[in-house]
């Protein structure tokens, strides 16, 4: 199978994450792809192929030369909640056919949705570039290579992709996660990242009896939320700057709740951050009763760079095999996260390479082919590049 089949193939399954379940994997899709792709690997002849009760995948492409470093790649078969991915209905076009594909792309094959719903190139492209790769490799194996280890996660979109990823067991020295955007992406550092959880209690009356009775929960807590930084949203910050982000809403005047999520790739910054959305609760419980709004927060990952900087040399291959397969390395922080960064503080130093895909997340989302192409190209020259090292 190739590339693109093996893609589009993969995109047929909802496997959209759900933070609310409180299971691993989050969603029952998710299984039933991992289910498929274990069955996949056993198929194309790799090794040691295993599938846990979590969903987790792992397998082997055995060495065809000893004594090498045993390194990994990994990406995530989830997709993100922020737009369905039920029934995806992709196709191929010429990147100018759509009006929202970046210009520098005119003239490739691009794969696209009917705008209904995501595409799942973030990271279903990792996963096919990945496969595709391992295979290319045994059916040459003429081609001296070390040991390589895959991995693929669940629940990465919701921050619970590595909770039960076994490093020991990976067994990798590095590894690398194809779960970057547009070609050329090299990326060593990410957001510090926080989730937060506020609830606001209220006391619903009849309104016409309401005076000095009633508590809306709602009014307070959109009091609360226009007291953060104005500017310090998503939609007005780039490269280092972090955010506070209002991700959902949900109330009624009995009770609301806020969830935020909290990034910034400074690690005193982002305490400082935390520490301000504890003040602002505390403030608001000061005007209207303590107990009035709750906070729940939780540390989700780190930046990477702190363990990468150590073994830096694990970059620079990267970056060779992208100059290599005629890729130009383009470095830059992601403003995000990945299994990479949870797994580099776990033993396991991991950056980032591009998978391909634009616009993650969204109903306008696509992945040029050639761009595909490429990933798999730089996975086959990192894969080369560790017997001369």
């Amino acid at each position: 199978m190739n590339i693109v089949d093996r893609f589009l193939k993969y995109v047929s399954f909802c496997t959209t994450s759900d933070e609310n379940t409180g299971m691993t994997p989050s969603t029952p899709g998710q299984m039933e792809f991992a289910k498929y792709l274990a069955d996949e690997l056993k198929n194309i002849g790799m090794k040691e192929v295993s599938l846990d009760s979590n969903g987790y995948i792992m397998a082997t492409l055995p060495a065809t030369e000893e004594g090498h470093p045993v390194i990994g790649f990994i990406a995530h078969m989830d997709t993100s909640p922020d737009a369905s991915g039920k029934h995806v209905k992709a196709s191929i076009v010429k990147a100018e056919e759509r009006d929202y594909i970046d210009p520098r792309y005119a003239g490739q094959d691009v794969i696209v949705t009917d705008t209904t719903t995501l595409l799942g190139a973030d990271d279903k492209a990792g996963i096919a570039e990945i496969v595709t790769a391992m295979e290319y490799l045994i059916q040459h194996p003429e081609i001296k290579h070390g040991k390589v280890r895959i991995g693929f996660t669940p629940d990465e979109e919701i921050g619970c992709g590595a909770d039960h990823f076994d490093v020991k067991a990976f067994g990798a020295e590095f590894a690398y996660t194809m779960d970057g955007g547009a070609i050329g992406e090299l990326e060593f550092e990410n957001f510090n990242a926080a989730a937060c959880k506020i609830r606001v209690h209220g006391l619903n009356v009849h309104p016409g009896t309401a005076y000095h009775k009633m508590v809306n929960s709602m009014r307070i807590a959109y009091q609360l939320a226009v007291m953060l930084p104005r500017w310090e949203t998503p939609e007005h910050t780039q490269d280092y700057e972090g955010f506070y982000h209002l991700i959902g809403m949900n109330g009624t005047v009995e009770e609301t709740t806020l969830s935020y999520i909290i990034r910034d790739h400074d690690r005193a910054r982002f305490e400082s951050r935390k520490r301000e959305l504890e003040h602002l609760v505390r403030k608001v419980n000061r005007e209207f009763g303590e107990g009035t709004v709750e906070i729940e927060m939780r540390d989700q990952y780190y930046n990477m760079r702190e363990k990468i900087e150590p073994v830096m040399y694990i970059v620079d291959i990267a970056k060779s095999a992208m100059e290599a397969a005629g890729v130009t390395p383009v470095v830059k922080p992601i403003r995000g996260g990945t299994d990479g960064a949870r797994l580099s503080f776990e033993g396991l130093p991991c950056p980032n390479i591009f998978a391909g895909g634009e616009n993650f997340h969204s109903r306008y989302e696509y992945l040029p082919i050639p761009s595909m192409e490429k990933a798999m190209e730089v996975i086959l020259q990192i894969v080369q590049s560790i017997v001369t090292l």
